[in-house]
């Protein structure tokens, strides 16, 4: 395969209609669903960090409070039968670090209002603490309580786990799969795929592989965001920063391919092409969400590769790592990933580290070499 890492970012006046839909829709939830669950300061934080987050991470930020006040008020907790909502800044100025710390190891394993037991990784119980820590540097910082506590309480560190990627033998064997008329047991699933979904599915996984984009980003793609004349496609980045991409023959083969194939599927409904903005579609002509790009990238890989779990993140990884290898230059791993820090890059590709050490074993001697070598 051939790995694209040609790029430049750009800054648009507009965002892309999924991006658009998906604010509106977490916005819509944050108002409706969250701020009335939680004491009415937290509407002020809400506000006021509103220009250096994304609707998204408001609204994350938002269910990771309602844990932490729903505990707060539980059983043995400082505000013991208490409502969430009731809580007032000055119920808040007698929260200690102990509080904090107590939270910390509820959210281990604790059963939710609706009555299931939920376990959290340290991975997810840092990224409730940082909400909790947003909110109480926000009030503190507004002087409308007397000290942050938060502060005192120490982030829990996630556990390094293995690094888990395709290699080169097990990507071509994906796509070799994708070609066969006979992918899986059933012959029924045989027809259903060959039939319906295995030249998008083909186009999908072309992509991620060949771009390493994000999952977010695949589905958040458009039609007119493929520009076939010069190879380039258009994606929103995190925090709706656009970016411009560079595609290989084999992608651009495998998105016309598609393209044709979901011509057929909409004017098969009675439905123009150039009426729906989606590019990958689900079998119901609605964009497909992340969750479908899941399922169906696990569909194939578990056949290929079975001890690995695979995601659209790992494909992610399996391209930065390719990527390397094919430029020595972390750098430009990092620009394309569309990571911000260089430490993100080295955190998630293991094997890029331990190329690195390789090649700068022999960089360095200081003996003299024997006459014979010289």
């Amino acid at each position: 395969m051939l790995w694209t890492y040609f790029f430049f970012y750009v800054k648009l006046d507009f965002v892309e209609t999924y991006v658009v839909e998906r604010d509106k829709k977490y916005l819509a939830k944050l108002r409706t669903e969250v701020i009335p669950s939680l004491p009415s300061f937290c509407n002020d934080f809400f506000i006021g960090i509103s220009s250096v987050t994304t609707v998204l991470t408001r609204y994350n930020y938002g269910t990771d409070l309602i844990v932490f006040f729903n505990y707060l008020v539980s059983p043995g907790a400082i505000f013991d039968g208490m409502n969430p909502e009731d809580i007032t800044l000055t119920d808040l100025s007698i929260v200690k670090s102990r509080d904090i710390e107590r939270f910390v190891d509820y959210i281990s394993g604790y059963y939710s209002s609706c009555g299931d037991y939920v376990k959290n990784a340290d991975k997810t119980k840092a990224r409730k603490l940082s909400a909790v820590r947003s909110l109480f540097k926000y009030l503190y910082t507004h002087e409308l309580i007397s000290e942050n506590v938060t502060t005192k309480v120490a982030m829990p560190k996630p556990r390094e786990k293995e690094i888990i990627r395709l290699e080169n033998e097990e990507v071509q064997d994906v796509f070799e799969l994708l070609e066969t008329e006979s992918a899986f047991i059933s012959e029924q699933q045989n027809t259903y795929n060959n039939n319906n979904t295995k030249t998008r599915d083909n186009a999908i996984l072309t992509l991620l592989l060949g771009t390493g984009i994000r999952v977010s980003e695949c589905v958040g793609l458009n039609v007119k965001d493929i520009n076939f004349a010069n190879k380039s496609f258009l994606i929103t980045r995190k925090g709706e920063k656009q970016s411009i991409l560079y595609l290989n023959d084999e992608i651009i083969d495998a998105l016309q391919a598609y393209l044709t194939a979901r011509k057929a599927q909409l004017e098969k409904k009675k439905i123009k092409p150039d009426t729906v903005d989606a590019l990958f579609l689900s079998l119901q002509n609605k964009r497909m969400s992340v969750r479908a790009v899941e399922i169906m990238v696990k569909k194939y890989t578990s056949i290929v590769t079975p001890l690995k779990k695979i995601s659209p993140h790992k494909l992610r990884s399996t391209y930065g790592t390719a990527l390397y290898r094919q430029t020595n230059d972390i750098y430009v791993v990092a620009e394309v990933l569309g990571h911000k820090d260089i430490n993100t890059t080295k955190k998630h590709y293991a094997a890029i580290s331990e190329d690195i050490k390789k090649s700068a074993a022999d960089k360095v001697n200081f003996k003299k070499k024997s006459p014979q070598n010289e």
